[in-house]
């Protein structure tokens, strides 16, 4: 089908076939934009030239410590430059970047090691002990190259190879090791393993760079952005906005701590455009401090995923000049899979309510998506698009991964059908745009009917003393399941668990009500999603 009826001749060739990888956007950007600026972390600024050389000589460097082509390179890092740099070096190499988690536990990190069987790991100073705690005991431990941050405190100390050491003495002509394949693995992400082992998804070049072109049509992006590295390079590779930005000419800020001040002072003084945050991060921006606000004369654009925001966040961060898009994806899936689209000849006029309840939809699937719906989980037959029957989400496209490393028994189950099918439990509205109801986990079932914990969380988000929240299911003798809030209130704001409690009652049916509210501080991972499983051991221990 679709073939000519003579293609003799027409065969493949290094003219007129390349294999598809990110390592293309830094490669144009040396030669076109070489002297813009590049890389930005406080007092340390590289153009496209020097981030070029940078990468060259560290990806010969790891070459020259016997790193071979399928090789594992692990990184505990938080968003520095060399953070941004082993993401074009290690796979320049041949090898397969394993970005960790920083916040993970010492025997998480240790069995990530003994699973990817990393040969290198460049770690931060300040996770140097985890680094060498995690790998005491492996048979064949990492070799430990130290990421030194003088600027932010963090000086080496000297016991291992450091960073820029390598940088400065590798060769700087070391010709990158393009994909032969565009199937070839460019990195290995763990999940959160919050029900078991972290599961290692395994990540394309191919997958990444059609990440990176979907992402420029979906956040509307022209030349030269200035983009605020909030979104950890250890998750989904920072949904691939450093491998996107050399595409566009653009400039990364690194945020090493993500904080309120330090957001609203790159914003104002670095001239941010562009940044992709958790819910979480709007919600500090909202409740920032009067004195850590600044003024910026610009609407500065916000990705936003890893959790359903409440539409009360939306509408507030919005006021502050941020235009909201809300997206949805998995570490399966690279990152951001979906976008709320934008309808202006609809939407526009409507109140901020309306508005702000529409863009916490998790929308229509990007352009890298071939398909993306709701099915039922048992017969795998699309849903009702009413708004009210609830699904799984089940997709298929160019951006979905490889598979689970070393887990064919994981992958064959979540290719079931010919979609991947993510275990996010969602409706459809009669426009065909999702909007995620809960993890299938995190549903409660209460007397024989679901409960939403995203719906009633986002009822209680609307009342002006609730900063954050999370409901999870508390076992009852009677209903089997009932739901229980826990509440983090904004600085100052008090409120009771009755006063809340009866709030919710105004807004929803008897059933769905909360029947407890614990005020606490939420536990969290390092991407700002809401550790429920630790709140479930909580009410479950009552």
């Amino acid at each position: 089908m679709g073939w000519l009826e003579d293609e003799s001749g027409l065969d493949r060739c290094e003219a007129n076939f390349v294999p598809l990888t990110p390592l293309s956007h830094l490669n144009r950007a040396k030669d076109v934009h070489p002297e813009r600026e590049a890389l930005v972390h406080g007092n340390r600024r590289f153009n496209y030239s020097q981030y070029h050389r940078r990468v060259t000589t560290l990806a010969g460097a790891i070459a020259k410590m016997g790193i071979r082509p399928g090789d594992v390179v692990s990184t505990i890092l938080p968003n520095i430059p060399a953070a941004m740099e082993t993401h074009f070096a290690v796979p320049a190499c041949g090898a397969v970047l394993n970005a960790i988690n920083v916040r993970l536990d010492t025997a998480t990190v240790a069995y990530i090691f003994g699973h990817a069987r990393p040969k290198l790991v460049f770690a931060d100073t300040q996770f140097l002990p985890l680094a060498e705690a995690a790998a005491k005991d492996l048979a064949h431990p990492p070799v430990i190259v130290e990421v030194a941050d003088p600027q932010a405190g963090h000086s080496a100390t000297g016991k291992f190879h450091e960073y820029e050491e390598l940088i400065l003495n590798g060769p700087v002509d070391f010709n990158w090791m393009m994909p032969e394949d565009e199937w070839e693995s460019i990195s290995l992400n763990y999940t959160s393993g919050t029900t078991g082992k972290p599961k290692g998804v395994v990540c394309s070049h191919r997958g990444a760079y059609l990440m990176t072109m979907g992402t420029v049509i979906s956040w509307r992006m022209t030349l030269y952005p200035r983009y605020l590295a909030i979104v950890p390079l250890f998750h989904c590779n920072g949904w691939n906005h450093t491998w996107l930005l050399p595409a566009m000419g653009g400039t990364i800020i690194c945020c090493r701590e993500v904080r309120a001040k330090a957001i609203y002072d790159a914003i104002a003084d670095e001239g941010v455009t562009h940044f992709g945050a958790a819910p979480i991060v709007l919600n500090m921006l909202a409740n920032a401090e009067p004195a850590e606000k600044r003024d910026f004369d610009r609407t500065v654009e916000v990705f936003t995923a890893g959790a359903p925001p409440a539409a009360a966040t939306l509408k507030a961060v919005e006021g502050l000049g941020f235009n909201v898009t809300q997206t949805y994806g998995l570490t399966e899936t690279y990152g951001h899979v979906t976008e709320c689209v934008w309808k202006n000849d609809q939407w526009d006029e409507l109140s901020d309510g309306e508005r702000a309840a529409i863009k916490a939809r998790q929308g229509v699937r990007i352009p890298t998506m071939e398909d993306i719906t709701v099915v039922d989980s048992e017969t795998g037959v699309p849903i009702e698009r009413d708004g009210k029957a609830l699904g799984e989400v089940v997709m298929r496209g160019n951006s979905v991964m490889k598979g689970y490393y070393r887990n064919a028994d994981a992958t064959r189950d979540s290719f079931r059908g010919g979609h991947f099918w993510s275990g996010d439990i969602a409706i459809l509205h009669p426009d065909s745009y999702i909007q995620i109801a809960d993890r299938s986990k995190d549903v409660i079932i209460s007397g024989g009917e679901n409960v939403s914990s995203v719906e009633v969380e986002g009822v209680l988000m609307h009342h002006p003393a609730v900063s954050l929240c999370a409901v999870v299911a508390k076992p009852d003798a009677k209903w089997g399941e009932v739901p229980y809030a826990f509440v983090e209130l904004k600085q100052g704001a008090t409120a009771s668990a009755e006063e809340l409690i009866a709030f919710c009652r105004k807004s929803l049916a008897g059933f769905k009500t909360p029947k407890g509210v614990k005020f606490t501080e939420l536990p969290k991972t390092a991407t700002g999603k809401i550790q429920k499983y630790e709140l479930r051991k909580v009410v479950s221990a009552d």
